[in-house]
């Protein structure tokens, strides 16, 4: 850096903070380090006593942090997604679309382990709106090597296969078709408080039930109707009741018998253990076709949230749910049940 004088410091760039103190009224930099200042800058610089400014001299093979942010935006930023101007080393990304916000957490910790830059994200495999924030990258130093950030960038885009290390994937509009499973409903005893919570969930996406029946006991029925179900469109086809162990609930062996490839059949997540998930994968019409079968346990019906709240955003932007996924849900898995549920803004289902 280099001492000039204020009067000539138009289009340099500030060391360092420049605070304005005003009694009873203000105490904060009125220009902030990096900033580049203007013509107008220069009577409010003298004003607080700066006649003269330390500033930022151009070195070869040095970024300024507005320059080295760019760099972490290009590593960072995918589709689907917005910026704002850098500022003080500082990019912003937000959603230009409603979708499922994914994470590359390897090329992540690997940019943050790398000292003198930072990226900070919300947490991925979960919805977003259009507008919500995504993601800040930072800087840390005024100046940083060039060299620095491109093996950053080249050591980034290796772990990645050249991806970005945000994904936004947008969600798709959804055919789905619901069985009801249990004696107790299909005769009449009791009224179906089930089927309301699931279509009431399904509302807060691009879906519409094309089909809905209701069985007793009879795995035969239910196997029958979620082909029927499939035959007819359906992308999903979601199972309520009958997915306990008890001999007489038979949705688990309903759902195996169609064919599916089952990806796990139990979850290590509270209110939800006993939730089955598979893939129906056929072809039509010269395309490959998939419908995913969710057979959700009772707790759906009740608790406010579930192993369905944290799957369903997946299935709704086409992004394959795996076991091992499943089974790292265990951290974070247990709903606190708080008084007042503030989810998706919690820990419920963000574990590793």
């Amino acid at each position: 850096m280099k001492l000039i004088k204020t009067v000539d410091a138009e289009g340099a760039v500030l060391c360092h903070d420049i605070t304005q103190i005003i009694r009873g009224v203000t105490k904060d930099a009125v220009f902030r380090k990096g900033h580049i200042v203007t013509k107008e800058d220069i009577p409010v610089l003298l004003s607080v006593g700066k006649d003269t400014l330390y500033v930022w001299e151009k070195e070869e093979g040095m970024l300024h942090e507005d320059e080295a942010a760019e760099v972490l935006c290009e590593i960072c930023k995918g589709d689907h997604m917005e910026r704002s101007q850098p500022k003080e080393g500082k990019i912003e990304l937000t959603a230009a679309c409603d979708g499922l916000l994914k994470i590359d957490t390897k090329a992540l910790k690997g940019v943050n382990a790398f000292g003198q830059m930072m990226i900070a994200t919300r947490h991925g495999n979960f919805a977003v709106k259009k507008g919500d924030k995504l993601a800040g990258t930072r800087i840390i130093p005024l100046v940083i090597e060039e060299e620095k950030m491109k093996t950053v960038k080249a050591q980034t885009m290796e772990l990645t296969g050249g991806k970005p290390i945000l994904e936004l994937k947008p969600f798709h509009h959804k055919n789905v078709g619901i069985v009801t499973t249990g004696n107790e409903v299909f005769h009449g005893r009791i009224q179906d408080t089930f089927t309301p919570v699931i279509v009431d969930k399904l509302s807060e996406f691009d879906t519409e039930v094309i089909d809905h029946v209701t069985w007793d006991d009879d795995d035969k029925k239910v196997t029958a109707s979620i082909l029927n179900m499939i035959e007819k469109g359906a992308d999903i086809v979601i199972c309520t009741g009958g997915m306990s162990v008890d001999p007489d609930d038979k949705t688990p062996l309903a759902i195996k018998n169609t064919g599916a490839r089952i990806v796990s059949y139990g979850a290590p997540v509270l209110p939800g253990a006993m939730f089955l998930l598979a893939y129906y994968d056929r072809m039509a019409q010269g395309k490959n076709r998939r419908t995913v079968i969710m057979g959700l346990p009772g707790c759906v019906m009740y608790a406010k949230r579930t192993i369905f709240d944290l799957v369903l955003p997946r299935v709704m932007a086409d992004d394959e749910v795996t076991a091992d996924e499943l089974a790292a849900l265990g951290m974070g898995g247990l709903c606190l049940n708080c008084p007042t549920c503030t989810f998706p803004n919690c820990g419920f289902g963000k574990g590793y």
